[in-house]
C-alpha cells in the first residue's frame, strides 16, 4: 500500500498542565467484554466527577471487534476459519471497522474528559498517534501518519517498494464529553488473523508489528511502560495512582 504520507510535524499542544493527576490501570490479559464493563464503570464515575482521568493498558485474548463502520465483506467471508481458530467475534460501539486483538498487542483505553485536553476529536486522535510515534522512536522505528487515514504506519518490512504497513490502530467513542475505547499497538502479536479480515476496512492494508520490523523479540512490559510514559507526557498527566492487579478493581474477575 503506497498512500500519501503526511509530513506534518508532531502536534504542538498548549496549556497542558504537567501536574494534572490521573490513574493508570496496567493489567495483563483481560477479556474484551469485561474491559467494556470496566470502561463504562469508569466513564460513569468520570461523568459524575467522582473519578480522575484514567488510562487502561492491557492485552486481550484473541478477539475480532466490529466497529461502527464494519461491513460484512470486511470479515464475514472468513468467519468459518475465524471460528475454527477460536477467535471471538464481538460487536463494538467504537468508531472504525474490524480489527484483531490478541496476546502481544498493547491495547489502550483512555477515559478522559476531552475538553480538559484538546479542542475536539480530530486533535485527540492526533495526540493518540503522537504517543505511539514517540514509543516507536524509542526503538528506532519511524512511525508515520497518512492523510485521511487514522493510525500509525511504518515501512513495510515485507515490501521492496517502500510501501507502508499499519502498526497501530485507533477507534474511539466520545459520549457526554468522555472518551472510551482507544488504540492498539502491535508489539509481538500474531499477524495471521489480520489476513482473514480487511483491517480497519482498508483494502490491501498490510499489518505489521514491532517484532517483525526489528526482526527480534521485545520486552513487552517495557513497551507498556513507554506507552504510559509518553501518554503522560503528551496529555500532561502525572500518574497519581497505578493499579496493576485485577483484584483491585470493583468488577467481576476475568474467568
Amino acid at each position: 500500500m503506497r498512500p500519501c504520507i503526511s509530513n506534518q510535524p508532531l502536534t504542538k499542544h498548549k496549556g497542558l498542565d504537567p501536574k494534572r493527576l490521573g490513574v493508570l490501570i496496567s493489567l495483563s490479559f483481560f477479556p474484551y467484554k469485561v474491559a467494556l464493563q470496566l470502561q463504562r464503570h469508569i466513564q460513569d464515575d468520570r461523568i459524575a466527577g467522582s473519578r480522575s482521568n484514567t488510562l487502561i493498558l492491557l492485552e486481550h485474548e484473541p478477539v475480532l471487534t466490529l466497529g461502527q463502520t464494519t461491513k460484512d465483506f470486511h470479515w464475514k467471508e472468513q468467519s468459518e476459519v475465524i471460528n475454527k481458530q477460536g477467535i471471538q467475534i464481538i460487536e463494538s460501539e467504537r468508531g472504525g471497522s474490524v480489527t484483531f486483538h490478541g496476546p502481544g498487542q498493547i491495547v489502550g483505553y483512555p477515559i478522559l474528559l476531552l475538553r480538559e485536553f484538546c479542542s475536539g476529536p480530530k486533535t485527540y486522535m492526533r495526540m493518540l498517534e503522537e504517543v505511539i510515534i514517540a514509543v516507536l522512536e524509542e526503538w528506532g522505528i519511524k512511525g508515520r501518519r497518512i492523510e485521511k487515514l487514522i493510525g500509525v504506519w511504518v515501512e513495510d518490512p515485507q515490501s521492496l517498494d517502500g510501501s507502508l504497513a499499519k502498526i497501530a490502530a485507533f477507534g474511539v467513542k466520545i459520549s457526554r464529553g468522555i472518551t472510551t475505547h482507544g488504540f492498539a499497538l502491535n508489539v509481538a502479536v500474531d499477524l495471521q488473523p489480520f489476513r482473514l479480515i480487511t483491517p480497519c476496512g482498508i483494502e490491501n492494508c498490510h499489518v505489521t508489528s514491532m517484532t517483525e520490523v526489528l526482526g527480534s523479540e521485545l520486552d513487552l512490559p517495557l513497551v507498556k511502560k513507554q506507552v504510559a510514559h509518553h501518554f503522560s507526557r503528551v496529555f500532561g498527566i502525572r500518574w497519581s495512582d497505578k493499579i496493576t492487579q485485577a483484584s483491585d478493581l470493583s468488577l467481576p474477575q476475568p474467568g
